[in-house]
């Protein structure tokens, strides 16, 4: 298994090189996030033993399932599913350094007192629904300035960027169209000051296509750790 994941990293850090050289990038200017949703502690670690470091996770009860077997090792903990108010406090607990789906006033609401109450801030990406499925989660596009504004007044959350969910499709101008909306949002909000830097956008399938359109950070599962049990669309709902 760790020559399957050391072969895998190598193989997509190469398709992240060769998107940003036709997109005319430097592959420095974006990162790779693993999305370790049902992959084990142990296999993990492989990835940490190959120089990655930045992992994404769906659920808090497997935050918490993989905390203490991680936690010797230096990484960055995203999380990129669908978080429930009530799993606020533990969203802090086990140590995430940045919540990806930020999309709704309520649940910024409960993560700004929950903050206020340990003393701590966090980073925030705020999630957009570019492909206007009623499976999909995120804040409509339309409601972009006005959601970004009120997060803004929350002085415990640092809002870093935006992120979205392409459309799953294999028509590839379909999923483009939703990765250029979310770079359109970006620079809508960085005409009002707000510092939405990173596009967190692109995953195994349509990585390249997000590059292009300017992603800073493509999240990466399957194609590192191999087919997952369910689909995708399972496993985005923290309530699942």
């Amino acid at each position: 298994m760790e020559t399957t994941i050391q072969n895998n990293i190598a193989s997509i850090l190469g398709r992240i090189e060769n998107a940003c050289k036709r997109a005319n990038r430097d592959p420095e200017d974006v990162k790779l996030l693993l999305a370790t949703k049902t992959v084990s502690a142990e296999n993990i670690k492989i990835a940490f033993n190959h120089h990655q470091s930045l992992i994404g996770e769906n659920k808090i009860q497997e935050i918490k399932a993989k905390y203490e077997s991680l936690k010797p090792f230096p990484h960055q903990k995203h999380f990129i599913g669908h978080l429930q108010t009530n799993k606020v406090k533990e969203l802090i607990r086990y140590d995430v350094d940045c919540i990806q789906s930020l999309d709704r006033l309520r649940l910024a609401e409960k993560l700004q007192n929950r903050l206020e109450y340990e003393d701590r801030t966090m980073d925030a990406y705020l999630q957009f629904n570019t492909s206007f499925e009623e499976s999909k989660f995120g804040m409509h596009p339309d409601q972009a300035v006005k959601f970004a504004l009120e997060v803004q007044q929350f002085d415990r959350i640092r809002i870093k960027g935006l992120m979205t969910i392409g459309l799953f499709s294999a028509e590839h101008e379909k999923v483009r169209k939703c990765f250029k909306l979310l770079k359109g949002i970006q620079l809508q909000l960085l005409d009002k000051g707000i510092p939405v830097n990173e596009l967190s956008m692109g995953m195994s399938g349509d990585l390249e296509i997000a590059i292009e359109e300017g992603a800073t950070m493509v999240r990466v599962g399957t194609a590192v750790f191999g087919k997952r049990e369910h689909p995708d669309s399972y496993y985005w709902n923290e309530g699942k």
